[in-house]
């Protein structure tokens, strides 16, 4: 396995990492080749293996502790591997698997471990595997059962692609199953039974007519969404359907628990059986906490809303206000496309040294 120099160009800490194969369940490599390179060049870190995530930590005595998260493993390979680069400097182009999810972010944060030694905050360094697949897996709920302490801080950063900018806070999600009933006829005589499927007319009316909330939360802006995302049902070709579920999907503002989203769906569907299938809850941004402000100072004064569901979640879960930043398009994200700018990666990386440097 390769050597990383987590004192080189994050640039070059990242080509090394995407070539390492770590598609989720298989992160014993890379976990092997963080950890011993955080043991030999960052002796000025507790470093401890916990399965297949690796954690470090500074002991300085500060007043205040800051998370550094990030996920080693990627979705499967799709003809994205290895790594190809083009163009130079600033503007150069590096092509391949994790890329922008999120191996720039891990590299960003490697060589902050390896390379800041007096910053103003304790500083925590979490290098997860199994993001990319069910919760249930997720090292970081692991990690949270196992080693807990390790997960108490003041602000915790994500490196999930966010394009260099702070994206503060997150949606929750929530997906419901909509049932509907009727009798089984043979279609040459269907008066004789009832359509579960032309049931589900009504619903998806309501759908269509919905008009989704916009939320300013800390001066940043979260937009609702609700949309139906399959339908199943039917017997066969010549059969009236007894039965047909739509399945929806409700992205809401942190403003809303998980208890206050389902009642409004609830009532939205009222007349209807609604079952929640999943849920994930949302994150408030809490941009007002000395921490977070600091960030958004050293980033420029710039934030804006997370849409969508990441980690940050768990971090809010557990009482601190967490963040995503990191180099990449979360667009590319998943695709056989993924590609991230070398400036974008090197830019991550100075506006956190600016963050944690001692004034």
């Amino acid at each position: 396995m390769p050597e990383l120099d987590l004192h080189a160009d994050p640039v070059e800490i990242t080509a090394t990492l995407v070539d390492i194969f770590s598609e989720s369940g298989q992160e014993a490599a890379i976990a092997e080749v963080v950890q011993a390179a955080l043991e030999k060049q960052a002796p000025h870190l507790e470093v401890v293996r916990n399965g297949d995530a690796v954690l470090a930590r500074t002991s300085l005595g500060k007043p205040s502790r800051v998370i550094f998260a990030g996920h080693l493993d990627t979705v499967p390979v799709n003809q994205n591997l290895p790594l190809r680069r083009e163009g130079s400097g600033e503007d150069e182009i590096l092509h391949g698997l994790g890329t922008v999810d999120m191996k720039g972010g891990d590299a960003v944060f490697l060589h902050l471990a390896a390379s800041v030694l007096d910053p103003r905050h304790d500083l925590t360094f979490i290098f997860y595997d199994n993001e990319e697949v069910e919760a249930t897996k997720n090292g970081l709920g692991r990690i949270e059962r196992e080693l807990p302490e390790w997960l108490r801080a003041d602000l915790a950063i994500v490196g999930e692609p966010s394009n260099a900018v702070i994206e503060a806070g997150c949606q929750g999600t929530m997906r419901i199953d909509l049932r509907t009933s009727g009798a089984r006829a043979h279609t040459a005589r269907a008066w004789m039974g009832s359509n579960a499927i032309h049931a589900l007319a009504e619903p998806l009316r309501r759908l269509a007519s919905y008009e989704a909330r916009v939320v300013d939360i800390d001066g940043l802006t979260y937009r609702e969404g609700l949309q139906a995302t399959k339908i199943s049902g039917g017997v066969a070709g010549n059969v009236v359907p007894d039965e047909a579920v739509l399945t929806i999907n409700h992205r809401f503002a942190p403003d809303r628990s998980p208890e206050q989203a389902e009642q409004h769906l609830r009532e939205v569907f009222d007349g209807f059986n609604v079952s929640v299938v999943d849920l994930s809850p949302g994150a408030l941004p809490g941009l007002g906490a000395p921490a977070a402000a600091e960030l958004v100072a050293a980033a420029g004064g710039e934030a804006v809303a997370k849409l969508g569901w990441t980690d940050v979640a768990r971090f809010a879960a557990m009482g601190m206000p967490a963040v995503n930043f990191g180099p990449g398009d979360p667009t590319l994200a998943h695709t056989r496309q993924e590609n991230v700018r070398a400036g974008e990666i090197r830019q991550v990386t100075q506006v956190l040294k600016a963050f944690l440097k001692d004034s």
